[in-house]
This record gives structure tokens, sequence and C-alpha cells, in this order.
């Protein structure tokens, strides 16, 4: 029996109400007691033997059920179909029929429960969902049929074929299973789907997270159907974000808009297999202007991988967190030209404290002269002249008292 089998088969024995198949959710369906878990699955060799084929001949096998106490136990059947490979199956790609040996007139049906391919059985008379009553030391026998649909995945293999019941009548350890071989045999692989980041810092003004959507399968054959991907995203808190979510398409980049808060992203086209390659698909994220996030905050990016017809039910779910700031409106720039004002020209007094000021480097004044520290520019005038004429005797000045103190030290 496969580890995913055997992990549903677990699951059903804990908590029997949440697993009901789809098409027994109408019936009564309280579990069984734990003494009630007494009952055997025994089945027969298929016939004819050997592998089977897509839209080739069936096989049958017959199916016993066993009730070793000594009273009445109902039996509500569940075969679990676990295939190898990537590829989720749909209705028609197996075949399925159940008829009655010794047992009451039976009718089947094939159903479908998070996704994987199960079938069913009830009595005729009772309809779907009903169960058999096993007398108390007694059996009752089907014969089933099975077989491959034409359009049974070509990247699915062989599968195990398991006889237990979803009302927890089956004893733990007591449901039988096969093997049935798939022709032309393959080697399965698997899909695989990963987010590599790009970068979520600076794109020209605006703050975007860039990130690569990677497929890629692997083993033998392909996809029978499209492979489509939905996005969906989230942050804590319930403000407003505003995403703006683009892909890059047909080299370039193209808005995609949320439905019932999922954004579709293009199809992967029918027969993607190993041969493929990596698929990439190009994604950039940032925050609109609507938004009412304030601060840089962790985005969840969720990608949801399904079959584009069929079971649709996800291949695979993949998430990817990431930091994202809002967009900072630009700061404002100064002017290229000087305007024209009418401020009156400073004193001469008042041009030459500015020049001071800067040559000592106090900064704790504010000047408004240029980095190299020479005066601003406020325009031709007459007093011009005046100006250079005082700066200049102050710097003689200055030299005058500095030769003067070195003077002094060297006489002392």
């Amino acid at each position: 029996m496969s580890v995913r089998t055997a992990a549903a088969i677990a699951v059903v024995a804990g908590v029997v109400t949440t697993l009901l198949p789809l098409s027994a959710t109408t019936a009564s369906a309280a579990p069984a007691a734990d003494d009630h878990a007494v009952l055997r699955t025994e089945m027969g060799a298929p016939v004819p033997s050997g592998p089977l084929s897509r839209g080739g001949a069936t096989e049958t096998f017959d199916l016993t059920v066993k009730n070793p106490t000594g009273k009445a136990v109902e039996y509500k059947p569940w075969l679990l179909l676990d295939p190898k490979g990537p590829s989720l199956l749909d209705e028609n790609d197996v075949v399925f029929k159940v008829e009655a040996v010794d047992a009451p007139a039976t009718k089947s049906s094939v159903g479908g429960q998070d996704g994987e391919w199960q079938g069913l059985f009830s009595p005729s008379a009772k309809g779907p969902g009903a169960g058999f009553d096993i007398p108390a030391n007694g059996k009752m026998t089907w014969k089933v049929t099975i077989g491959l649909g034409a359009n049974y995945p070509t990247n699915n293999g062989d599968f195990n074929f398991t006889a237990t019941s979803y009302n927890n009548s089956v004893a733990p350890g007591g449901a039988d299973s096969h093997l049935f071989k798939v022709d032309p045999q393959i080697k399965t692989g698997e899909l695989k789907t990963w987010f590599k980041q790009v970068n979520w810092g600076q794109d020209g003004q605006e703050p975007r997270a860039h990130l690569d959507l990677n497929y890629q399968a692997t083993g033998d054959g392909t996809f029978g159907t499209a492979l489509a991907t939905s996005l969906t995203l989230s942050h804590p808190g319930a403000q407003n974000a505003d995403f703006r979510l683009q892909a890059l398409i047909d080299g370039r980049w193209q808005d995609v808009n949320a439905k019932d808060s999922r954004y579709e992203l293009p199809r992967i086209a029918k027969g993607f297999g190993a041969a493929s390659g990596v698929h990439t698909q190009p994604l950039r994220l940032s925050l609109g202007k609507d938004t009412k996030l304030t601060k840089r905050t962790v985005i969840t990016m969720e990608a949801e991988v399904r079959k584009a017809e069929g079971n649709t039910w996800p291949l695979m779910t993949v998430p990817v967190q990431f930091p994202l700031a809002p967009i900072t409106e630009p700061a404002p720039t100064e002017p290229t030209t000087n305007p024209t004002t009418t401020t009156p020209s400073p004193t001469p007094s008042s041009a030459v404290q500015q020049a001071v000021a800067t040559s000592t480097g106090n900064s704790n004044v504010t000047t408004t002269g240029s980095s190299t520290g020479s005066l601003a520019t406020t325009g031709a005038g007459s007093s011009t002249g005046l100006y250079a004429g005082l700066a200049a005797a102050l710097v003689a000045l200055g030299a005058a008292a500095a030769w003067l103190g070195r003077r002094r030290r060297t006489n002392a």
C-alpha cells in the first residue's frame, strides 16, 4: 500500500465525517463505533493478468468483504486509486464497474475527494451513499471491472487500488490492495514549482518586488491539458494594500487584474514535460497610490497550480514572502533658473559678515555662499567693487595681525 493511500485511510479512521465521497454527502454518514471496525476486504487476482493499456482491454477481479463477528456490520465501499505521477485523474480516465455476485443488486459510480479518483458502489434499491449490511459471520462478493481510458495521462504510470470503507467499518490493516501495471512502462516524475526573488528594492521612483515563478516537469510523458496558475496576495492587518501586479507577457509588462481576489497568470500550453525545460514567468508587484499601508510590510504571495480543464483540484500550492514599501512622493526640486526678486542687495556690513562666517567654518551660521566659500552673487551693481575692497582690506588686516603675533612670540 502506498504512503498516500495509507495516510488517507488513517485520516478516515480518525475523522470519518470529514472525508466522505462527494457522491455520498447526501446520505447518512455517522461513523461506526470502534468495535465495528472489524470487516476485512479481499481482492482476487485480476483476469486477464498483465498490464493495462490506455484505451485497451479491461480486467476483472472478485472483491469479497468478510464479517468475522457475531452481528451484522454496515459496509460503505470506498475504492481508492493512488496513481504514480504528477497528473490528477479525471473521472473518465479510469474505466470502473461493479456487479453483484453474492450481494444485493449494485450500482457503481466514480467520485472525487481532494482531487483524488475514487470508486463507489451502493445497493441499487437504496441509492448513492447507502451501505451494505454484511451479516454476522458472513460475507458478500462483487465483481469489479477496471481499465484505463484513452486519455489516462501519459506522465502517470502504475497505480495502487485499495478496497476500504468510508464509514470506518474495515479493521485496521484489513484493507486489501493490488498494484496495477500500466503499459508502456515509464519513468514517473513530478511537477516542481518555485519562486525566485530577483529583488525588492527601488525601481525608478517606485518600490517594486521582482520575482520569477518557475515551473519544471521531470520524468516521462507530458501534461494532457494546459496548466493554469492563480496568485493570491495578503499582508498582516486589514488595511487596503492596493496591489499592482504585472507579468512579463510577450516581452512587455502587462497588468494582471484580480477576479474574486485571485490573479490569473498566462497558462502553460498543453504538452508541458521534461523536454520543455524550466518555464519562467517574471512578475513584479508594487503598492498603488490608494494603499493605506504607511511603511514597509511583509507581503505573502501564494501560487496555486492546477490543470486548466477537467480535474482542477490544485496540483500544488507554493508561497513566498518578501518586504514591500509604499510609494513615496518625490521630494520637490529647486528651480533651475534664479527667479526675479525685488529683495534689496545686502549692505556692505552683512556681506562682510557672510564672508567671515564662511571662512571660519562655523556650521551654526547659515550662509548663501557656494561650497567653495565664495560670496553669493547678488547681481551687478556699483557696490560690488566696494565689497571686494572691504574684503581685501580684511584679508590684509588679518595677515598683519598674524605677522605681529609671530613677531611677539619670537621676541619672547
